[in-house]
């Protein structure tokens, strides 16, 4: 156990830590690096550039002559999958903290880093890229020196390119990281922390064990659960899983036990064995909060059943998704699905799509709502057709989050006015170093949902960086705005929003549906609805058929007639007649600007 270390890369964004992971890998001779960012195996993440999912992988490296394996876990940098970082966290003893030498500290730089320290691991600062002409390594390693209060020499100067510095981190995680600690006599403890899905060998958990041995042909069982298990198989985890007859205290792994059904499996459960349990679970885990709901449709009536399985097996990868069935008039059967954030909902898309190829409508994205009735009740709806009566609700709270965007001084001026036409209000602002400056705020989630990231990517030409945690509910003045196609309400475009917003808003939602919906035989109106009060409309023109062309010369009331008889056909198909309305238009809406 003392030749055992557990440690994780966390860093903002883009501050090349698959690089860095790539260089280690290579110096120890774990693998051969063939492309970039090897451990960034799906398609999604190698065209994209970003880390998804946390990956973990062994390696040996001999320090003063004696072998010690170093077992490491590559964590995605991006707001959107900052559980995955937490439960990396939670199966290691240290962490290196990789900041950009030219890009300096930024804002998921820091909330990582706090996450890390509540779990009390040893921080390892690293400077990445200073073989980079715009590298300032001095400034950096003062900002390092303000946030964690450790001495020049113990930051380590390194580049994923080049290579340098990557023997001396090796060498520090081996002196300053902790090895694990626990009792290999003690009942078996171990913590899931992932898991795949195999179609050949059903579901493969990863787990670290804290306390106890486990070997080849136990019989386990998952503590929370309660459901018991053969360890057929279980092993280590290089590029490929290999297979060991035991592993003991603080050993990282993975077991395979023949598991089919993926709600037995749930990440942050304990594995134990059926002869000796332990007295309780591992703790550790905070159950997830999703921030942004969505409904997602089959776009076939019969593919319901499909996508819930598929949605089941991607929820074994990952933890953070979460999802229940619901219904609409306009789409049929499907499921209200949580996220993390906006990007976090693109790519659960485009992973059912590769993944699984299930083409789905998604609809407009939201957060939860709490409603308080007259009558003093309260519910909670993530839908705005869930909402009830406007009569019978007291008021309405929605969510709010603290916000800190982290961005030179240059930018300060359209952050904030960007912030304060969300309805931001600045709690403070502090200098970080130099010219670089830390802006707080509390802004209501649902205006961030949409476009907020984006926007504020572009008016800082990149710069900023933005990291945020909830702030509990709080009362606003928020309506119910429809949208009503001849007179029928499309429940998947209706949405909440702030008064002060809601003209605008349905003004524009009327002009952009306008374009996109194809025209009909019949006249189509689009109006936006507050209640019974129609605050827009938008008229599609119908396509007319010239019946009067072989009307040439003649009495004028021929033509009426011909006419006449034509605009009462008109009437008759707009009763009868429904309008399409197409995928893209729900996208649209998001779009708006």
């Amino acid at each position: 156990m003392e030749r055992i270390r557990n440690f994780c890369i966390i860093a903002h964004i883009d501050h090349g830590k698959s690089t860095l992971a790539d260089r280690l890998l290579e110096f120890t001779k774990t693998i051969q690096v063939t492309q970039g960012q090897m451990l960034d195996n799906m398609d999604l993440e190698q065209e994209r550039g970003i880390t998804i999912k946390s990956h973990a992988i062994q390696m040996e490296h001999t320090y003063k002559g004696e072998k010690y394996i170093l077992n490491l876990i590559d964590t995605p940098g991006h707001v959107d999958f900052s559980y995955e970082v937490s439960r990396s966290i939670a199966a290691c003893e240290g962490a290196l903290l990789i900041v950009d030498a030219s890009q300096g500290v930024q804002a998921q730089t820091i909330s990582n880093l706090y996450m890390a320290i509540e779990h009390d691991l040893e921080i390892i600062p690293v400077i990445n890229k200073c073989d980079m002409a715009s590298a300032m390594p001095d400034e950096v390693e003062d900002e390092i020196i303000d946030l964690l209060g450790c001495k020049r020499e113990e930051i380590i100067r390194a580049s994923g390119k080049t290579g340098m510095g990557v023997e001396e981190i090796l060498d520090a995680v081996v002196e300053r990281i902790p090895h694990p600690v626990g009792d290999e006599e003690a009942p078996l403890q171990a913590l899931i922390f992932d898991s795949v899905f195999n179609s050949f060998r059903g579901i493969i958990a990863y787990f670290k064990i804290t306390n106890g041995v486990l070997r080849t042909g136990d019989k386990v069982k998952f503590f929370n659960t309660g459901k018991e298990y053969d360890a057929d198989e279980i092993g280590v985890l290089k590029m490929d899983l290999m297979p060991r007859k035991e592993l003991r205290t603080g050993d990282v792994g993975y077991i395979i036990s023949g598991i089919k059904t993926s709600k037995e499996v749930k990440v942050g459960d304990t594995i134990t064995h059926i002869q000796r349990p332990c007295e309780k679970a591992i703790s550790g885990f905070e159950e997830v909060k999703p921030m942004v709901f969505a409904g997602v449709y089959p776009i076939e009536a019969e593919d319901y059943e499909n996508l819930r399985s598929s949605l089941e097996k991607l929820q074994l990868n990952d933890a953070s998704l979460t999802f229940q069935p619901e219904s609409s008039v306009a789409l049929g059967f499907g499921f209200r699905c949580g996220f993390l954030g906006l990007l976090h909902m693109e790519i659960i898309q485009e992973r059912l799509d590769r993944e699984f190829d299930m083409s789905v409508i998604t609809t407009v994205p939201n957060v939860s709502y709490m409603i308080y009735d007259k009558q003093g009740g309260c519910k909670e709806v993530h839908n705005p057709s869930g909402m009830p009566d406007i009569t019978l609700i007291d008021h309405i709270e929605e969510p709010y989050i603290k916000a800190s965007v982290i961005t030179t001084t240059d930018y300060i001026g359209p952050i904030m006015t960007l912030c304060l036409g969300k309805r931001g209000e600045l709690l403070k602002q502090e200098y970080i170093h130099g010219n670089r400056v830390e802006l707080h705020y509390r802004m209501p989630l649902g205006e961030i949902v949409i476009d907020f990231y984006d926007k504020l990517k572009s008016i800082s030409k990149g710069y900023a960086s933005f990291d945020y945690h909830s702030d509990g509910f709080r009362p606003s003045k928020l309506i119910k705005l429809d949208i009503l196609l001849n007179g029928e309400p499309v429940d998947a475009l209706s949405t909440l929003t702030h008064i002060d917003n809601a003209y605008e808003l349905g003004r524009r939602m009327c002009e952009k549906l306008k374009e996109l919906i194809p025209r009909q035989q019949f006249e189509i109106a689009i109006q936006a609805a507050i209640g019974a009060k129609i605050i827009a409309r938008e008229t599609i023109k119908a396509v007319r058929k010239d019946v009067t062309a072989k009307c040439y010369g003649g009495d004028v009331s021929r033509k009426r007639k011909l006419l006449e008889k034509q605009k009462r056909g008109k009437k008759r198909m707009k009763q009868i007649g429904n309008v399409e309305v197409p995928q893209k238009a729900f996208l649209a809406v998001l779009k708006l600007d």
